[in-house]
């Protein structure tokens, strides 16, 4: 196999048994086709193009010497390493310590041999040393580069040199021509191709900084492209849904939805009644809607959503309502149930555990409509789930939803020309430059105030090593009346468990993470007389349900869980949480786990325990947790640490689709595309389509959904 990049054809099933190493590397990284190579950006530069003498380097400096071995050895001293002494015309030493290396080492870095040199300046017993320097045997004279050498992302079947040489020769054949008006682009960024080139190349003058802080000019031409073709795509989906038609759905006067509301054992907050009439609205017109209601963990989404169920019901048509785990089904039917059924609506639960007569009882009740509202998991989407008159569509925690399954639930309306309302619920809050870029296409409503009565979390953060005083504290909430939630990370150190997390963290690491079966077992040693429940996902759903039903009626002072318990889970009574490794969990998931306390009126605490030492990541998730309990700030410094991939989930097929851009600092760029994107798609349509083409391509569909 000749080394060459990837053909476009090549992901081939066939082709790709014949593929040597770095071609499978390659394809794994999806750099198949000359504008993929174009695209994959360098991480940072090494500057080659010049040559320091070794008197004249300082410790801490990375610079490139040139010099002659004049003493290279094999040492043992504690560990074997491979010692090198150089010397230059400035006739200063530098050692050359290498504690992983290989006979072309020895080959190479032979006295009498000049070589050029790049690494790290350090002071050591011998003088100046570099430890595993970069290196290259080179002939007197020599010619220097001439730009700044890329260093770019990649795996270890994949060596720096060869990606370099795929990505120098798909240059010239990516399609980096011009598409865009003049007009359109921003004043004093270069072209296209220009903008690609000089950052895999950059010339030796350029600004290090601002080639990798994205100030450049080039850096801003991508982000700007990237930028502009995603708002398109918005616009654009937007655009296609205002074509589609959807059952017009008014609030009658005396209707459900009104005796609802006063069946309701509490009062509406002026947010919620917002966010109704906003959603009543969309059901009232001719297009369907599409709206996502955000709103903090214990907001009261839940009562919204039966509100415009109501309205839809009342008019005649059957409402779904998806959640992404059963024990969150298991939670809106029980809490629906009680709302609806005393006032005639029969209500039905699909879910995976559901077999048999009581799921084919479920699916027949949807299918002839007398279930006015079907609730459950992704089996509500199954083939074979038939509805009589599909109207509304909800979803719960969307963004735990692939694509495909939510325009599976839409396509569940059989009257032909319409398709269901639908609309999509998350306690996850979207930050505004998020919600206008990745959610451009939806409409958004915010329930941005809390209902009365809930009790405020403080959160502690404490080392591991203070274990012992968080169970004399659970003691005290035991005796207090009150219940304790403990959260762990993993299952079981299986071969699996064990892989998936040495996958992510190292094998080490992974071993040290506490099981949750241990932590039950040990808690249960250390309380004994007190109930402790254990509650994980590999568990029989019957197991499930009634663990939970246990924890729920008080029987169980205390559940040892894993994330399952992250949304939907509502005990009132329960007012200690405790996560374990929290270090290892993003800040909304830490937050979701905290909005299952404070839910009474007993005073609640959210204990954070971490393994040290911390990583800057998780020193920063811990010091948010613990300085503010407001979703919205967790989510702008979720965003801030993790980029805009947490929040979209599986809105796109997996890549995070903002590349290059980043949305708080680009933030004035993002202003310019706002508003050249409309005029560039009614004035240039062709333009427009070929732009997003490009940089999207296959992941179209997935910005639709």
């Amino acid at each position: 196999m000749s080394n060459q990049p990837v053909a476009e054809d090549s992901r081939e099933p066939a082709a790709k048994a014949e593929l040597s190493a770095p071609q499978r590397a390659l394809l794994r990284l999806g750099l198949v086709r000359p504008i993929d190579l174009a695209l994959h950006l360098p991480l940072r530069y090494e500057d080659e193009t010049q040559v320091t003498t070794i008197a004249r380097s300082r410790t801490g400096e990375k610079v490139q010497v040139e010099g002659v071995v004049v003493e290279s050895r094999v040492e043992l001293r504690g560990r074997r390493q491979f010692v090198v002494k150089m010397t230059d015309e400035s006739q200063a030493e530098l050692v050359l310590r290498f504690l992983n290396f290989y006979p072309s080492h020895q080959k190479t870095l032979a006295p009498g041999q000049l070589v050029r040199v790049r690494g790290e300046i350090r002071g050591g017993f011998l003088g100046r040393e570099m430890v595993h320097p970069t290196f290259k045997a080179v002939t007197p004279g020599a010619p220097l580069a001439s730009s700044l050498t890329p260093v770019y992302p990649t795996t270890a079947q994949l060596p720096q040199p060869y990606l370099r040489k795929a990505i120098a020769g798909s240059l010239g054949r990516a399609p980096l021509q011009e598409v865009l008006p003049p007009q359109v682009v921003p004043a004093g960024l270069p072209s296209l191709r220009a903008a690609v080139e000089t950052l895999h190349h950059p010339p030796a003058d350029v600004s290090l900084h601002a080639l990798e802080d994205g100030s450049h000019p080039a850096a801003q031409r991508l982000k700007f492209e990237e930028l502009l073709a995603q708002q398109i795509s918005q616009l654009a989906s937007r655009a296609e849904r205002a074509l589609l038609r959807a059952p017009e759905i008014a609030p009658r006067a005396g209707g459900l939805h009104e005796k609802l509301l006063g069946v309701l054992p509490f009062g509406l907050t002026g947010a919620q009644r917002r966010v109704v009439d906003e959603i009543t609205a969309d059901l009232a017109g001719p297009r369907p809607m599409h709206r996502l209601l955000q709103g903090d963990v214990g907001a009261g989404k839940t009562v919204v959503a039966a509100l415009a169920a109501a309205v839809a019901m009342d008019a005649g048509w059957q409402c779904a309502l998806m959640a992404p785990t059963e024990i969150l089904a298991e939670q809106h039917f029980a809490k629906l149930v009680q709302w609806l059924e005393p006032l005639g609506i029969e209500v039905a639960r699909l879910s995976g555990s559901r077999k048999g007569k009581a799921r084919a009882k479920a699916m027949a009740q949807a299918a002839s409509g007398s279930a006015r509202l079907v609730v459950g998991t992704h089996a509500v989407i199954q083939e074979g789930v038939e509805f009589a008159r599909l109207g509304l569509a909800i979803v719960d925690e969307q963004h735990r939803f692939g694509v495909q399954q939510r325009l599976a639930l839409r396509r569940k309306l059989a009257i032909e020309g319409l398709e269901p309302h639908l609309l999509m619920m998350t306690a996850t809050p979207i930050p505004r430059t998020l919600a206008m870029t990745y959610f451009a296409d939806l409409d958004v409503s915010t329930i941005d105030e809390l209902p009365p009565g809930r009790t405020p979390i403080v959160t502690r953060v404490f080392a591991d090593t203070r274990r012992p005083e968080i169970v004399e504290r659970i003691r005290d909430e035991i005796a207090a009346g009150r219940q304790v939630y403990w959260v762990c990370p993993l299952i079981e150190e299986s071969e699996d468990a064990e892989n998936a997390a040495a996958e992510h963290a190292g094998k080490a690491e992974a071993l040290t993470l506490q099981n949750v079966t241990d932590t039950h077992a040990a808690l249960a040693e250390t309380l004994p007389g007190i109930g402790v429940g254990l509650l994980h996902g590999r568990m029989k759903p019957a197991d499930k349900a009634a663990v939970m039903a246990r924890f729920k009626a008080g029987e169980l002072p205390v559940l040892v869980a894993t994330t399952v318990i992250e949304v939907g889970v509502d005990v009132p009574n329960a007012s200690l949480m405790v996560i374990e490794h929290a270090e290892r969990f993003g800040l909304a998931q830490l937050h979701q786990l905290r909005g299952r306390v404070g839910r009474g009126s007993a005073a609640s605490v959210c204990v954070l325990l971490y393994a040290p030492p911390l990583s800057m990541i998780g020193k920063e998730r811990l010091k948010a947790m613990a300085e503010t309990t407001d979703g919205f700030e967790i989510a702008r410094r979720d965003l801030q640490i993790r980029g805009p991939g947490e929040f979209m989930g599986a809105r796109q097929s997996g890549d995070q689709l903002l590349r290059f851009a980043d949305l708080e600092e680009d933030a004035p760029l993002l202003a310019h595309v706002r508003q050249v994107a409309p005029e560039l798609l009614a004035r240039a349509p062709g333009a427009a389509s070929a732009h997003v083409e490009r940089w999207l391509g296959g992941k179209l569909e997935w910005m639709k959904a």
